[in-house]
């Protein structure tokens, strides 16, 4: 059975490598199409760059950016709105472009906390998501976003409660408050051990966050079993968009 179609849809770049870096890899290497699709920072930017070196190594095409302001840099995207302030209609009709002219089987984006941070972008981009895949199949909704399209299967990043073992002593020195689901709400754990290498690979080149200290820069100064226990698994919440879900649309274990 062909492996399904996988478009990835989170706020920043380094997002797409941290939170699914080892299940795009994993999709990919099975021979599927997989995308990310990041709606935060401007095209042009540096970190657009380094983006685009992590999908290279993760097998993930080209960045397709929404191109709205990261809600803390405004720099990020001179001249546009944060993505938390622009219209919610126009947002999702930009989201619902990008899953038509895809056409994906499985979309992944953030879960509704936003991830262990919270970070309002990425709950932003979870209620975004999922008004676009709802949308995405409805011909009379965004007409000119492209032809419908129904993705099978919506899949929410998530970490359970039992996570907190393994990235507790790194984040609550700085104060991170940790937002975790109980474990039996995970519907998909994901073991990318196998895909390590390139996971990490990709996290590292999001030089710009490796160099003030953000998660990336966490990691690359972590020795290799550390680095293994953080970043080998990938927890999933499956949230499917239809009554009756395809076959053959399951994350590969």
């Amino acid at each position: 059975m062909p492996v399904p179609s996988l478009l990835a849809v989170f706020a920043h770049p380094d997002d797409e490598s941290l939170t699914a870096g080892g299940t795009l890899a994993r999709h990919a290497a099975a021979g599927a199409r997989t995308a990310v699709v990041t709606a935060t920072w401007a095209a042009d930017t540096p970190r657009a760059a380094e983006l685009a070196d992590a999908l290279h190594i993760l097998g993930a095409g080209k960045p397709r950016m929404l191109g709205y302001a990261d809600s803390r840099v405004p720099r990020s995207a001179p001249g546009r709105p944060r993505l938390c302030d622009a219209p919610l209609d126009e947002a999702v009709g930009a989201l619902v472009a990008q899953i038509r002219d895809f056409r994906p089987e499985i979309v992944v984006t953030h879960d509704a906390y936003g991830g262990l941070s919270g970070h309002e972008d990425h709950v932003h981009t979870h209620r975004v998501t999922l008004l676009a895949v709802h949308a995405a199949g409805l011909e009379r909704l965004y007409p000119d976003a492209g032809e419908p399209w129904e993705p099978s299967a919506l899949y929410l990043s998530t970490h359970p409660h039992s996570a907190v073992r393994a990235w507790g002593g790194h984040l609550a020195p700085v104060g991170k408050t940790m937002r975790t689901v109980p474990d039996g709400r995970v519907t998909a754990t994901v073991d990318v051990t196998p895909w390590l290498a390139q996971k990490l690979a990709a996290v590292l080149a999001h030089r710009t966050e490796v160099e003030r200290g953000a998660a990336p820069g966490l990691i690359a100064a972590l020795p290799a079993s550390e680095r293994e226990r953080l970043l080998g698994t990938e927890w999933y919440i499956r949230h499917d968009p239809v009554a009756t879900a395809a076959t053959g649309t399951e994350l590969l274990p």
